[in-house]
């Protein structure tokens, strides 16, 4: 068999897989155990046709794929894998390059240099930062806080590259209680400790209360890393960069910002005041496999000062070539050698929407996330849980219950909503309560597609509280 003819049937099934996906349930058909014996064998002998290989990988692994490319699929912040950027990644795979630096392949690094500079420009930070082009926001997050460490220790007088951290000056990080789970991983990745942390107290929606941040600054002495968020992970709400910003540069501070999708509001004139002040910060961690819709994985770290990022991230070795003037080795920006060339899905996909179709995106989704928040709160007895700013929507069903019923009625709504499977939408506790999350960050969900998930919602809550009636 050809490398055409088997790439074509590739791309064939690849093609029939998107354009099933409103026939087909927002779940995956194989559980865990399922799909382990569905490629459970013994450890082949012999060699096997490609063409062979290829349809039994199709067919072994399509009943325990999960839908989240569907326009209905709201677990967790994902965006689409839209086919522009698919199509360049099919393309990235092909070509086979080994991004690590400009020599060995001019193209993937060149893509990653203008791919950056219209990340900055899309996203209205400092011309000069400099960015890595990572795997997701947890290693953007590594990253830009590793740089962090690096500066503020040199400041200090101590130089951690060369050093480590062994009786080098203590290190306080300023971080709200409702930080994200990966920015506690970095800090443990990074030697800082993901207890070791000054928590900030946080409002209804996970901002970060300025006077208790006043107040937690104002005991720092020494180096200090201030962590702020553009997006919380339920309500996607944004800390207020405009009055914590000057409050941590007053203290020495290195401000990094956790924006994984919330720092894409920077994109949207009518979104662009949630975020106002961000870019005064140091850092800023945000994915691309979100609301830019590229496929996995792609994340952007990015570093105001070019020198501390590169402090942190370069590997050197006498085989490696070196970067001249002008030129960009794309792994001087992150924490790989061998890596994907990841500028290049990035590059097609802003290519593709352009700075306007990127703002429409963007606004789509969250005024998608508004029709279905306003839909479902005109329901006796479901409660909006957040103010929907973004594309965050956290619902409580039996609001009029006592506590313990409307966990149980939340819970028994979300898992009759997976078992019908027109849309897919997970659980978390908040405040102390079960609620259900919608995250809308697909491209394809628009007004329409809204309407056909708050119909598969009432119809789930209203079954699971028992009013016959009311059933459709």
């Amino acid at each position: 068999m050809s490398t055409k003819e088997l790439f074509s049937i590739a791309a064939a099934h690849a093609a029939r897989f998107r354009d099933a996906i409103d026939s087909r349930p927002h779940y995956p058909l194989l559980d865990y155990a399922a799909a382990v014996e569905a490629f459970c064998a013994p450890l082949p002998e012999l060699s096997s046709p490609m063409i062979d290989v290829l349809e039994e990988l199709v067919a072994r692994a399509e009943p325990g794929l999960h839908l989240m490319t569907g326009a209905r699929f709201f677990g967790w912040v994902i965006g689409g894998s839209h086919p522009m950027g698919v199509a360049a990644d099919v393309l990235t795979s092909a070509w086979g390059q080994n991004a690590g630096n400009h020599t060995a392949s001019p193209s993937a690094a060149a893509v990653e240099a203008v791919g950056a500079r219209w990340l900055l420009q899309l996203l209205d930070l400092p011309a000069g930062s400099s960015v890595g082009f990572v795997t997701g926001a947890t290693v953007a997050n590594f990253t830009c806080l590793a740089a962090a460490r690096g500066e503020v220790l040199l400041r200090a007088g101590w130089d951690a590259d060369a050093k480590g951290l062994f009786a080098a000056p203590p290190i306080s990080v300023l971080i709200g209680d409702d930080a994200h789970t990966t920015v506690f991983s970095a800090l443990q990745f990074l030697g800082l400790g993901h207890d070791r942390v000054l928590r900030i107290a946080t409002d209804d929606q996970g901002r970060i209360l300025p006077m208790a941040f006043e107040q937690a600054a104002a005991k720092v002495t020494g180096p200090c890393i201030a962590i702020l968020q553009a997006g919380q992970i339920n309500t996607g709400a944004c800390d207020d960069f405009g009055r914590l910003i000057p409050i941590a540069k007053s203290k020495g501070a290195w401000v990094h910002v956790d924006g994984a999708f919330g720092l894409w509001a920077q994109a949207s004139a009518l979104r662009r005041h949630l975020t106002a002040g961000v870019e005064e910060a140091d850092s800023w961690a945000t994915d691309g496999h979100k609301w830019l819709q590229t496929p996995y994985d792609c994340g952007y770290a990015i570093v105001r000062d070019e020198l501390a990022h590169r402090r942190a991230m370069t590997i050197a070795a006498s085989y490696l070539p070196l970067a001249s003037e002008g030129e960009r080795d794309p792994s001087h920006y992150v924490p790989e050698l061998s890596r994907r060339a990841r500028g290049f899905a990035t590059w097609a996909m802003i290519k593709h929407f352009g700075a306007s179709g990127i703002e429409a995106l963007v606004d789509q989704a969250c005024d998608a996330a508004t029709d279905i928040a306003l839909a479902l709160a005109a329901e006796p007895g479901i409660a909006i849980g957040n103010d929907v700013v973004l594309n965050q929507v956290i619902v409580r069903f039996g609001a009029d219950l006592p506590a313990n019923q409307g966990d149980d009625l939340t819970r028994r709504t979300i898992a009759a909503l997976q078992r019908e499977g027109v849309l897919f939408a997970g659980g978390a506790t908040w405040r102390g309560g079960q609620v259900m999350r919608l995250s809308v960050t697909n491209y394809q969900t628009n007004a329409v597609e809204a309407a056909k998930a708050v119909g598969a919602i009432l119809r789930a809550y209203r079954g699971e509280r028992r009013l016959p009636s009311e059933v459709r």
